[in-house]
């Protein structure tokens, strides 16, 4: 009591203090919390809907903003996704020539708006010209080469040179594709400005200008980020998402499948992505979101029609013939080199590693001098792929539909089809550039990805497979054409018949290199049906897909994803990973039998003096009976009259009795986690990790016979985890 009347008593659950529910960066956040918090915010509406009509507005309004929210991020990322693929469509062929007419088209369009362009060449306009022609007047000769090859490397190393400027000033975390670090914020780690405005706005402009440098790098990775950027801004617009750590999660999540759905044009195997290969949470009303807004992304992009196909699909096929049951040998061939590609692990120890801009720009050099005098090395990673799932048609002027009549040309062929033919003067030489460009893009890839521009793994990959599965499909061809009537090929493969589809040898080693990279299954077979539209082809894909999941799990079951996880030092519990070790609670948990004892406040008696000295005398952010961080002691004081340092600590409900000129007390109850998750001394750990992985727990109490032992953080773990395979503890960032 004072002079003025009864003095207030803080209590943090009826008046909320600055700073409590807030995670610094670098911390994992309390999933039992969270969840409780909004179970407690939902109930409290629900209730309050019942007493007058504004709040039962306000109670719809309230369950349909995720579905208003979702429609935002698809409608926002659909539009993002939609420019950068024109933006880089046209930077990309600013790099040969400009169109003269109008000088925002890329050579396509260009091409497809003038009136003398044939079908024969359709790539050749008088409206695009070449560097050499608008610098010397003609394209002909080895001087229009020259300066043809100078400009390209020029505008390579321009294009590369801005992109990891920018990122280096402005955005440090804008580099990378970022699904490892989308990952590991799902998993409930803080890691504040990952997705911040800032970071996005820089993603967007450095990615347009890292895929249009010709680097082999793709920006579909890159676009999950993007798409997970926009949730995250867009979330602030919602106080159930704003103030909630855990619900921004579930939109995250839906925010992943959007960004594959833009990606490639496949809302389905997005939320089988997000799903399979993203999410630590995904509840079933997150799966019905991300179907929402995957599918409100996917009509966004498809309305912009970046592509200009028409097709909501990024590589449209139409193969004539049907597969047969013999194939199943090569497409698991392809699936076996698909898993020896994703075995392989990158090596960024390199002294240019340490420069990053220098790195991107002698890679960039390197890749442009090499890449340029091979048609297959130098256009984009989407057109490599396009051109290799092609099927050659009648109309078809690619090189590698260069096959020979042969001499008796009985031409069987139905409508737009042709029989398998022996390889022509064209063909050959393209096989040799595809070879040539197998070595390359293997050799560069690993050396790209992870320098400090935005890059994805994705395109590469599947070129590097594709590659392979065109050539082994023109193999197969040939040998069924001279082979007709051995036993392999005799009863299905007559003469004259459209027997072997080269371009879906291509497709399975797309799907096979890129699932023995990342590991997916499921969600890789749907996105590549969804991708290519060959839904009859689900049986080769599957049987490509899950052999180089088995052959990569052989030499190591960590994918791409996790292994940058764990180098950059991410505190990620991989659910796909089984604890194998026989250790228990007792020897993970702090403090050790050698350890000076538990840190603990007592439930009643304590004075503000003496938590304040404990809290001081130590590291830790909490104690058990007490969790959380001690910004309520400062708050306290400074807004509750006469509390000083002799004021009791109260935990209880009620409030003891006290002497009449003892000072105010200061209630601390509102921040107890009254029920605990403990486990005893003798748990085995392998359980123990399957809690926290389950229920997202920060900590856990030991317990022996009911006696407190000590405490298990995740931080723990993750340590415990790290030194029993051999690696350093303190590589974990976490705080």
């Amino acid at each position: 009591m004072n002079g003025n009347g009864p003095t207030k008593l803080v209590d943090p659950l009826e008046d909320p203090v600055p700073g409590v529910g807030t995670y610094e960066d670098f911390n994992t956040i309390d999933w039992v919390r969270e969840k409780s918090k909004d179970r407690d915010r939902h109930r409290e509406i629900t209730n309050k809907s019942r007493q007058s009509t504004v709040n039962l507005l306000h109670s719809v309004s309230d369950a349909f903003s995720g579905w208003l929210l979702m429609l935002l991020v698809g409608l926002l990322s659909g539009a993002l996704a939609g420019g950068i693929d024109i933006a880089a469509h046209w930077m990309t062929a600013m790099k040969e020539g400009v169109c003269v007419v109008h000088f925002w088209y890329n050579h396509e369009h260009c091409c497809w708006a003038s009136n003398e362009t044939t079908f024969q060449e359709r790539h050749h306009c008088p409206q695009w010209q070449s560097w050499a022609e608008l610098i010397t007047g003609t394209s002909e000769g080895a001087f229009a080469y020259i300066v043809n090859f100078l400009m390209y490397i020029f505008w390579a190393l321009l294009f590369s040179f801005l992109a990891v400027a920018l990122v280096r000033a402005f955005a440090p975390y804008a580099c990378g594709s970022g699904i490892p670090e989308i990952k590991t914020i799902l998993s409930g780690f803080i890691i504040r400005g990952y997705l911040g405005k800032w970071t996005l706005m820089i993603k967007i402009i450095t990615l347009v200008l890292a895929v249009s440098s010709g680097l082999s790098l793709g920006k579909e990775g890159p676009l999950v980020h993007v798409a997970c950027c926009c949730a995250n801004i867009l979330c602030h617009l919602f106080t159930k998402y704003r103030k909630n750590e855990a619900k921004r999660r579930e939109v995250l999540s839906a925010a992943a499948a959007v960004g594959v759905s833009v990606a490639f044009g496949a809302p389905i195997g997005g939320v089988l992505f997000s799903l399979e290969e993203v999410s630590y949470y995904f509840p079933l009303k997150t799966l019905w979101r991300s179907f929402f807004a995957a599918l409100v992304a996917a009509f966004t992009l498809r309305s912009i029609n970046p592509f200009g196909n028409s097709q909501l699909v990024l590589f449209y096929v139409e193969f004539h013939a049907p597969w047969h049951l013999v194939e199943l040998a090569p497409f698991i061939l392809l699936g076996i080199f698909g898993g020896l590609w994703g075995a392989r692990r990158e090596c960024k120890t390199t002294r240019l590693g340490h420069y990053p801009v220098m790195e991107v720009l002698v890679v960039t050099a390197l890749t442009a001098l090499i890449a340029y005098p091979n048609i297959y090395t130098r256009m984009s990673g989407a057109e490599l792929i396009s051109e290799l799932f092609n099927d050659c048609s009648r109309l078809d002027s690619s090189q590698l539909c260069g096959y020979q009549q042969p001499a008796n040309n009985t031409d069987t062929g139905v409508g737009n089809t042709l029989p398998d033919r022996p390889a022509g003067p064209g063909l050959y030489t393209a096989l040799w550039q595809l070879a040539l460009a197998l070595v390359f893009k293997m050799m560069i890839t690993v050396i790209t990805f992870g320098m400090k521009v935005p890059s994805g793994l994705f395109i590469p990959s599947m070129a590097v497979g594709a590659i392979t599965g065109r050539l082994l499909g023109v193999g197969m061809e040939q040998l069924a054409y001279y082979n007709h009537d051995s036993i392999i090929f005799k009863g299905w493969c007559s003469q004259g018949a459209d027997c072997i589809t080269p371009g879906l040898y291509a497709m399975v080693g797309a799907a096979a290199c890129l699932g023995g990279v990342t590991r997916m299954t499921v969600s890789l077979v749907v996105i590549m049906f969804e991708l290519t539209g060959g839904l009859e082809y689900i049986v080769p894909l599957m049987a490509a897909t899950m052999t180089s999941k088995w052959v990569a799990d052989a030499f190591g079951r960590e994918g791409i994803y996790e292994a940058h996880i764990r180098l950059n030092g991410y505190p990620f519990l991989e659910p796909k990973e089984e604890f194998e070790h026989s250790s228990l609670a007792v020897d993970v948990m702090r403090p050790r039998r050698s350890d000076p004892a538990l840190a603990v406040l007592t439930q009643e008696g304590m004075t503000v003096g003496e938590v304040e000295a404990l809290v001081e005398s130590t590291h830790y952010s909490g104690f058990p009976v007490v969790v959380g961080t001690f910004v309520f002691i400062y708050n306290g004081r400074k807004r509750q009259e006469g509390v000083v340092s002799s004021s009791q600590v109260v935990f209880t409900e009620h409030t003891p009795s006290q002497a009449p000129d003892a000072p105010p007390p200061l209630r601390l109850r509102g921040i107890m986690d009254l029920s605990p998750f403990t486990v005893t001394d003798h748990t085995p750990m392998d359980i123990t990790v399957d809690i926290f992985r389950k229920l997202g727990l920060r900590q856990c109490l030991v317990t022996h016979n009911g006696r407190l032992l000590g405490i298990i953080t995740k931080k723990d773990i993750l340590k415990h985890m790290a030194q029993i395979t051999n690696r350093d503890p303190d590589s974990i960032l976490f705080n």
